[in-house]
């Protein structure tokens, strides 16, 4: 959300939209524009404006560019009063979200609510015929995004959002905005922010930003939830903890079951069972198996006999599980060996 004023937040898009398709004065001509912008329905192909009006794809096309062309000399030359004053206003908003910021950004941050398609239309079609300002069309590289005109055209725009995108890539991990603007050249971390929403490459999760197929910055499943939520923590937790903080989270889809969510991080290697229902992440050493596995570890990394508190010490530091468990097993299985008073090695047994 921005910071701007509420005062100067507010603004007629409807108004302003209203006010530039009355300068067409061609009722085919307002139709095509209304109809490609989405302005009043749902955006439409030339094809399909084309076969509505009976004329060729690329009459459309031809007629949509020489408006649009007219309707930028018109507000160039002032002719369209409410293009430079709702122009102040975007660019009033947009310095306070970063100089860039994607149509649907802007939108909420102009309107102070979350905007329907038809209200991020009309910001976009206000944008495209403002002298001041670039606009980012949208394909399968960047969303649909505008800048202030001043810091370069659509061309020098995507080049920096590719620069950040390759930042993340090389560092191979998550980061912070901060973190971000410290390995590039710009004056505020809230222009890297602008470029990098721009970015259909990239994702973010609160203020970690990272490449859209990294699971902690965009996970999509049950896994890559539970994969966040131990990460955030920092340290293990019970399945039923993991529950509810996926149902706290702002994660999209987080109505699941506590048996689901324990079902997966058995069935997924990146989650070991540490204690009774509770789970570590691999990454942070922990391997898996059960508590005699983790005892025979113990001794043989040792190479040395160990005694029976160093044993059961050197397995809490990988296990959340009671003394008394760990010491049934050291005294009941035959791989390990009592050599001394209360001191054990690791002898396998022969078949």
């Amino acid at each position: 959300m921005s910071n701007t004023p509420e005062k100067e937040q507010k603004i007629d898009l409807k108004a302003s939209v209203k006010e530039i398709l009355a300068a067409i004065d061609q009722e085919r001509e307002r139709e095509i524009i209304t109809r490609r912008f989405g302005l009043y329905d749902r955006r439409e192909t030339l094809e399909q404006i084309g076969e509505l009006l009976g004329i060729t794809r690329e009459r459309v096309r031809q007629l949509e560019k020489a408006i649009l062309i007219r309707l930028k000399m018109a507000a160039e030359n002032g002719k369209i009063t409410g293009i430079a004053a709702t122009e102040k206003t975007l660019i009033r908003t947009l310095t306070d979200l970063g100089r860039t910021a994607r149509v649907q950004d802007l939108a909420d941050a102009l309107t102070g609510k979350a905007t329907d398609q038809r209200e991020r239309a009309h910001v976009g079609f206000i944008a495209e015929l403002s002298p001041n300002l670039t606009v980012i069309n949208e394909n399968d590289d960047y969303h649909h995004s505008v800048s202030i005109g001043e810091y370069g055209n659509e061309k020098a725009i995507r080049e920096e959002v590719d620069a950040i995108v390759a930042a993340v890539k090389k560092h191979g991990e998550p980061l912070t905005i901060d973190q971000l603007h410290d390995k590039l050249s710009y004056d505020h971390p809230n222009y890297v922010r602008g470029l990098a929403s721009v970015s259909k490459a990239l994702a973010h999760l609160k203020d970690s930003w990272g490449l859209l197929k990294w699971p902690t910055v965009n996970p999509k499943n049950i896994r890559d939830k539970i994969f966040v939520v131990l990460e955030e923590n920092k340290k293990p937790m019970h399945f039923s903890e993991i529950s509810e903080s996926i149902k706290d989270s702002s994660f999209k889809r987080k109505d699941v079951t506590t048996q689901a969510i324990h079902n997966e991080l058995i069935k997924d290697s990146r989650f070991v069972l540490i204690g009774r229902g509770i789970y570590a992440l691999s990454s942070w050493g922990f391997s898996r198996g059960t508590v005699s596995d983790i005892i025979a570890d113990v001794l043989k990394n040792a190479g040395e006999p160990l005694h029976r508190d160093e044993i059961v010490k050197r397995v809490l530091d990988s296990r959340q599980v009671k003394e008394t468990t760990i010491l049934l097993n050291l005294q009941s299985k035959p791989q390990f060996k009592r050599v001394a008073k209360a001191t054990y090695i690791f002898e396998p047994v022969s078949k």
